[in-house]
């Protein structure tokens, strides 16, 4: 089975009629078949929807209709945000039975734009911190994190069951997958895109955004969501003013991935970027200590009824946050409020002359560890302050397992933040795929199979 194609690769081709939609769907779905049993990516497949849409697709672009780059594209839906017909899960056993009545206005727009929905990919308990089936196919004993809440989506577009996918990010729940699985990604500004019709964690945080093999990708992706923001195609040609945040990013990430990070900067540098250091005047801890008040304070009331009448059927993890939301005073929750407000009016001064800051997406590459999800601590701030941030794979440390940078502008500034990304992507030309994807049918077949010994449960 040869590696997938990128949204641009397969829309060129789309467009041109050397790819039938119809193929492109199969093919994703022999994935999901082959792999998902391993992967655990899907918490439902829409087969028979996603090949009437590719059907669908074939016979418009037979017909010279072309909806643009996602006409017959594959993409996963986060199991928080409604897809008409399928069931909204949010992981947990209190929402069985549940199905969506019409699409959320995010995924209706990539209807819209004759994106394919395949189906709904797995997402930790609630988007909180409980550890999802999901695992990392960079690591051939699948026993590595692939990070959370945005698993499945992240597995799922790493391994190319799928070429895109929505995922949600209230503290860092798609950088964070994103670069654990070696893929791109983009939290827009906060409201940019909206959040009816997805399950919430805490309105004053929750993101939505898209996930992808590519920054092109990705900006494919965003525009098809947002067709009244006149967002511009990344194709900056001009080498751009990066300023890499030294203040608690490169002192706290550690050695494997400061050296990844460092290379990286480097490689950008001799390339013609200007890179240099800056120290930003904030105390981090603070910012991730309010954050987690206001996160606990939305998520406890959002559950309260619920949590009191099935504590049981909650996961440790989201259990301990809800209960900690319901003792924070409301005075306390307020003063949290008030300081972001003044941390997202202060923090955009401090990006100066720069058309991104750069940094780690990441503290280390994805924990080799299946009972956690990973630390929300270099994400967080930017979900607190609203920021937009582009995520993308820049190398593999020595653990065989990926790293990425982030970047960060100021609100609304996705098209130059896209345009500088991409051009950042081009310059550092990672290719690699992970280990699961690259596994052929042959090796199967030598296997008999099965997974490595490793990953049986």
């Amino acid at each position: 089975m040869t590696p997938s194609l990128s949204i641009a690769e397969a829309a060129a081709r789309i467009q041109t009629g050397r790819l039938d939609p119809r193929d492109l769907v199969t093919q994703c779905l022999d994935r999901i078949d082959r792999y998902d049993g391993q992967i655990r990516a899907w918490v439902v497949v829409d087969r028979s929807g996603a090949i009437a849409a590719a059907e669908t697709a074939r016979a418009e672009l037979a017909n010279g209709i072309y909806r643009g780059p996602l006409h017959g594209i594959p993409v996963g839906i986060k199991d928080l945000v409604d897809v008409a017909g399928l069931p909204t899960l949010a992981g947990s056993p209190l929402r069985a039975g549940h199905r969506a009545e019409a699409d959320a206005p995010i995924v209706a727009a990539l209807r819209e734009a004759g994106a394919i929905l395949l189906g709904k990919t797995v997402t930790v308990e609630f988007a909180a911190f409980d550890p999802p089936p999901t695992r990392n196919p960079w690591d051939p004993a699948l026993g590595h994190t692939p990070g959370g809440s945005s698993s499945g989506s992240a597995a799922a577009v790493a391994m190319g069951m799928c070429l895109g996918a929505i995922g949600t990010q209230t503290g860092g729940s798609l950088v964070r997958p994103a670069s654990y699985c070696g893929i791109a990604t983009c939290k827009p500004t906060f409201g940019r895109l909206s959040t009816a019709g997805i399950v919430p964690l805490s309105h004053h945080l929750d993101h939505p955004g898209p996930m992808a093999r590519t920054v092109w990708d990705l900006a494919a992706m965003l525009r098809a969501m947002l067709p009244q923001a006149g967002l511009e195609p990344p194709d900056s040609s001009r080498p751009p003013r990066l300023g890499l945040v030294e203040t608690f990013y490169m002192e706290r990430a550690d050695v494997a991935v400061r050296e990844a990070v460092g290379t990286a900067a480097e490689r950008l540098a001799r390339q013609g970027a200007t890179v240099e250091p800056v120290r930003l005047p904030i105390d981090f801890q603070e910012v991730l200590d309010m954050h987690w008040r206001i996160m606990a304070v939305e998520a406890a009331a959002y559950h309260r009824r619920q949590f009191a009448a099935h504590r049981q059927q909650y996961g440790p993890m989201i259990a301990r946050l809800l209960d900690e939301g319901l003792e924070i005073s409301g005075v306390d929750y307020a003063a949290a409020l008030a300081h972001q407000r003044a941390f997202r009016r202060d923090v955009v001064d401090l990006l100066g002359p720069y058309d991104a800051l750069l940094m780690p997406a990441t503290d280390t590459t994805a924990p080799p560890r299946l009972d956690t999800t990973g630390a929300r601590d270099f994400q967080a701030p930017w979900s607190y302050a609203g920021l937009p941030v582009v995520s993308f794979p820049c190398g593999l440390a020595a653990d065989a397992m990926p790293v990425a940078l982030q970047l960060v502008q100021r609100p609304d500034q996705e098209s130059l933040l896209l345009a500088t990304a991409r051009w950042c992507e081009r310059a550092l030309e990672f290719r690699e795929l992970p280990p699961w994807q690259l596994w052929t049918a042959n090796e199967m077949e030598t296997r008999g199979g099965d997974p490595p010994k490793e990953v049986a449960d």
